[in-house]
């Protein structure tokens, strides 16, 4: 691969990653047509290199996650008996995007290059977030609404401003997507990025300092309680993977029954004092009005709890059963806000069931792939290398960001869970897995170049 083509794919991979994860700021810059144009050219882009590089050919039902591969299945069958047949179309044809985008990334693309490109994605949306922000404070000086809309007159509602201009009132930030939350959780996945490339060496020192500042700031000025409740759970969850990668096989089991005495404890204590954490976070004891939206799609779901209503992705406001489903203060919701509700309101019982283990399934290889000793093609054991983290600690981030939000199931959310999947299950029985860092970057003398897994196939 010559230069121009490497730095022609490096650019494509983050604008991928920055489209898939900062999709509201181009609707909100460019409108639902442009957002549209640029996806589909981007899109096609991407089936021409997948071709080019004959990743299709990759994908035998033998390399396949099997849970994914149905859940997906599963969600196409489902306009048969959709309750909104054109949603559920539309929904399809706008999963098909990130999915495509994992396919690409599992396929043409190496884990340290993954890496690379996710880091740079994630920075670019922070920076250009805190500019942004910046801007609107300083010169602008009142809130704005995205381009290409008209909401009429009269009072709007907090969620449809694209900025509220509050850099420097104390409030909360949006930055260009628009909504807090979601930049906080880029700020956390760029803060993973962050410490996999610090400790991989393959981002100078100088450069990691200043955007781990960055991403704190951007986590601080957002005050999501969300994300920095993820951010916790995903340290823990790097600790955990790092002691057991470094103890043999009885000190591993020291690990876990002390991992998990760790975690049923701090269950308990979190349900004991459930009500004294939220007042301290400044949360109401309906979690921001979460539980009367889980109430209600619990209610819709029970109408069809075998295979749900028909998938949608994101739910469509302009069909029933949508289009009271979720509202407050004006605002009209268009998630379950439950990545697991979602799924059983969507495809029902059996879709959870194929969706469950599809997440199981990924989450069991990310977890040899980042604990299991590396060996290289002569099986001598090589020194660790801290991007096999990177599958566990992003679907420990989508797991625990479950609960409360249902991004896993669109744009950059499901694009990662199924790049994980898919990656870890093609690296199953493959003759060497690429850890080469990229160029660009220090690299250690003794970094492995090409690595045979034993593990993964357990």
């Amino acid at each position: 691969m010559n230069s121009v083509t490497s730095t022609g794919r490096s650019t494509l991979a983050v604008l991928t990653f920055f489209t898939l994860l900062a999709g509201d700021f181009w609707r909100n810059l460019i409108g639902w047509y442009g957002f549209a144009a640029l996806c589909l050219a981007i899109v096609i882009t991407l089936v021409v290199l997948i071709t080019r590089d004959k990743g299709w050919r990759q994908l035998t039902p033998r390399r396949v996650p099997l849970g994914l591969t149905a859940f997906l299945a599963l969600a196409i069958i489902s306009i048969t008996w959709s309750f909104y047949p054109g949603a559920t179309l539309l929904g399809l044809v706008a999963q098909a995007g990130p999915v495509i985008a994992a396919i690409f990334f599992a396929t043409s693309m190496s884990w340290p290059r993954i890496l690379t490109a996710l880091g740079r994605a994630t920075r670019w949306i922070l920076g250009l977030s805190l500019l942004f922000e910046f801007v609107v404070a300083v010169f602008v000086r009142r809130p704005i609404i995205p381009f290409w809309v008209d909401y009429g007159s009269g009072k709007l509602p907090d969620a449809f401003f694209w900025s509220q201009a509050h850099l420097f009132t104390g409030d909360p930030i949006q930055g260009i997507v628009g909504n807090r939350n979601l930049l906080a959780f880029v700020a956390v996945i760029a803060l993973v990025c962050l410490f996999l490339e610090f400790t991989s060496r393959s981002l100078g020192r100088a450069r990691s300092y200043s955007w781990f500042a960055v991403a704190v700031a951007t986590l601080a000025l957002t005050r999501s309680t969300t994300a920095i409740a993820v951010l916790v759970v995903v340290a823990a969850a790097a600790g955990i993977l790092i002691l057991m990668r470094r103890s043999n096989a009885r000190q591993r089991r020291v690990v876990l029954v002390s991992s998990a005495a760790g975690i049923a404890a701090i269950a308990v204590l979190v349900g004991a004092f459930s009500s004294q954490i939220l007042r301290l976070f400044g949360k109401s004891s309906d979690l921001t009005g979460r539980l009367d939206i889980w109430n209600a799609v619990t209610g819709l779901a029970q109408q069809r709890p075998a295979f749900g209503w028909g998938w949608v992705s994101y739910w469509v406001p302009w069909v029933e059963p949508f289009t009271h489903l979720a509202e407050r203060k004006g605002v009209t919701y268009l998630q379950a806000h439950n990545a697991w509700l979602d799924v059983w309101l969507q495809l029902g019982i059996v879709g959870l069931v194929l969706f469950i283990g599809a997440v199981v399934g990924a989450c069991w290889r990310s977890w040899w792939f980042a604990v299991d000793e590396q060996l290289d093609a002569r099986g001598t054991a090589v020194p660790f290398v801290p991007v096999t983290l990177l599958p566990a600690l992003i679907l420990t981030l989508l797991v625990a960001q479950s609960f409360v939000e249902s991004r896993m199931l669109v744009e950059g959310g499901f694009a990662l869970l199924a790049l994980m999947a898919l990656k870890t299950r093609l690296d199953v029985g493959a003759t060497g897995i690429d850890l080469t860092v990229p160029d660009g970057g220090p690299v250690e003398s003794d970094a492995p170049v090409r690595l045979r897994r034993v593990g993964l196939a357990r």
